[in-house]
């Protein structure tokens, strides 16, 4: 029974089977939208699908159960491929420089009456033949070229391993965060102890006014330990991350931000920089919350469609804001900039309208462990595809030498390599 289960996980059906599986469930889960609460799916679908997506981690694919335990039964069968093939390997490159065996392959390319048959191995770049006797007594020169093409496959292999762990490790491990605000602000990189800070934010313009790039200036410091750890500067914009303190931050997106004053009873309370979709809650009223919902740079009101932005210039802004207290809405409008929003006591302008950067930060431990996988399959395909491990033997008779070569790959190749290097020495291919 062990050797059944043992041949069964080290076969080419069960890893088929693996493959195809997480290739459809990865599939499915590309159409489901991740990260998202029970109400929302239940909302874009029902409850029974919601439930169902939930108690399959499909809203969570990378990190789920079974996407790890696919992968474990993955490694586990490319591993024991490889444990079970070594010693074939090793055992075949043995008997590549066994002249004996030689004796008995099949030739692959044959040329008689050789007069200087070390010629010949040369014309091949054969290393040097050692020498030895067959059955009868006649002498025999061997040769072997490329026995490390044997390990192609086997290389291979141990290139695939090594990236789906180091991806599936990676995924599963992967820790992302989000850190957004406008140049002056810091912002905490989840529970890291790392603190970002923005210096600088631009967005390039092409001569037509459409973006071509964005580009932040940012400061990280390490406040783990007292507050005032080391720190490093980078600039980062889109499709150039920057790495620090082994996380990586690329530049994601940008919105817009803007300053909220409150004034009470004529008097200065509040001045804050929010960005669209962040709210204050008012100093000393902390159950009074002003929303900042969107900004609209350049505000036309849409008939039947509601409040749009005719261009990305600040030729007309506008704020829709909506004002909550205790958790219950109690007002939304458009504010324009020469505007004031009155709410008992309280006096609220919006100013400053700019925009604010985006950041995402990841890390992946396992990074290395991938591109070192892909390094190795890389490896194992060129041993596999352009190493060609290659015998030749002479076996001297009466009439000369007869000279037999031997190639598992590319023998259409070899033998005319052969036959051309035998006419070079004098003789016409056979």
């Amino acid at each position: 029974m062990g050797k059944k289960i043992w041949k069964f996980l080290s076969s080419m059906q069960f890893a088929v089977a693996l493959l195809v599986i997480l290739a459809a469930a990865c599939s499915l889960s590309s159409f489901i939208t991740q990260g998202q609460t029970y109400e929302w799916y239940a909302a874009q679908y029902s409850e029974r699908t919601a439930a169902l997506i939930l108690a399959l981690h499909l809203d969570d694919a990378y990190h789920s159960w079974w996407f790890a335990a696919i992968s474990a039964f993955l490694c586990l069968n490319l591993l024991l491929c490889n444990v079970i093939r070594a010693p074939q390997i090793l055992r075949r490159m043995r008997e590549e420089k066994d002249p004996a065996s030689a004796l008995r392959i099949p030739e692959t390319a044959m040329a008689e009456g050789v007069r200087d048959p070390e010629a010949l191995f040369r014309k091949l770049h054969m290393p040097s033949p050692a020498e030895s006797t067959d059955e009868n007594g006649h002498r025999v020169l061997y040769s072997v070229k490329n026995s490390i093409g044997l390990w192609g496959a086997w290389v291979c292999h141990l290139g695939i391993l090594l990236l789906i762990a180091g991806f599936a490790l990676g995924q599963i491990t992967l820790e992302n965060y989000v850190v957004y605000g406008v140049p002056g602000q810091s912002r905490k990189v989840g529970d890291t102890g790392y603190v970002v800070t923005i210096d600088d934010f631009r967005i390039g313009l092409r001569e037509d006014d459409t973006v071509e790039q964005y580009t932040a200036d940012i400061t990280v410091r390490d406040v783990s330990l007292n507050g005032n750890g080391d720190a490093a500067s980078a600039s980062i914009s889109v499709n150039n991350p920057a790495k620090l303190f082994g996380m990586t931050y690329y530049q994601n997106s940008t919105g817009w931000a803007a300053k909220i004053h409150v004034d009470e009873n004529g008097e200065a309370l509040q001045d804050e920089v929010i960005c669209a979709g962040e709210y204050l809650a008012v100093a000393d009223k902390p159950d009074l919350v002003i929303y900042f919902n969107a900004f609209y740079p350049d505000y036309m009101m849409v008939p039947g469609q509601g409040p749009a932005t005719l261009s990305g210039q600040l030729n007309n802004p506008a704020y829709l804001y909506s004002v909550y207290y205790r958790g219950e809405i109690i007002g939304m409008n458009i504010l324009m900039p020469d505007e004031e929003l009155t709410i008992d006591e309280y006096t609220v302008t919006f100013s400053e309208p700019q925009n604010y950067t985006l950041i995402q930060v990841k890390r992946d431990r396992f990074t290395p462990l991938a591109l070192l996988g892909g390094l190795v399959t890389m490896l194992g395909l060129f041993l596999a595809f352009y190493i060609r491990p290659s015998r030749v033997y002479a076996v001297e008779g009466e009439n000369g030498w007869t000279v037999k070569g031997y190639c598992r790959k590319g023998g259409v190749i070899f033998r005319e390599e052969f036959n051309a290097a035998a006419k070079a020495c004098g003789k016409e291919e056979e």
